[in-house]
């Protein structure tokens, strides 16, 4: 069993920058993939970011292309998601998740086996 707890969400103005990270417990997750979804209010949970066991590969949605990086700390089992140039549509609960294989064979949130509670972003215009 995957436990897993992201943070560092927050408010922030247009333009800004957070970190949101995710830590895993419960069971090493190196070898796993990993993704970070969100969800705005009213709609439905979207993929935002995804990255291989062993970091090699990382996987974007066009949205956040350029401004998101995705990265982990297989060492620190942790998985981070820097979001630069935020934009009030990047306002959402994000979800870190974890996959039971090392590359992804789908970014649908369907593929994902285990998930974070969440962390609310909030962007202001």
């Amino acid at each position: 069993q995957v436990q897993l707890a992201d943070s560092g969400g927050g408010l922030v103005q247009a333009g800004g920058s957070l970190r949101l990270s995710c830590a895993a417990s419960g069971r090493t997750v190196s070898a796993y993939a990993m993704g970070w979804f969100r969800q705005a209010y009213g709609k439905e949970r979207e993929f935002v970011a995804a990255i291989s066991g062993s970091g090699r590969f990382t996987y974007y949605a066009d949205s956040v292309k350029g401004r998101f990086t995705i990265s982990r700390d297989n060492a620190e089992n942790t998985v981070y998601l820097q979001m630069n140039s935020l934009k009030p549509e990047d306002t959402a609960v994000y979800y870190c998740a974890a996959q039971a294989q090392s590359v992804p064979s789908s970014l649908a949130p369907s593929a994902y086996n285990w998930w974070g509670q969440g962390t609310q972003v909030t962007v202001s215009s």
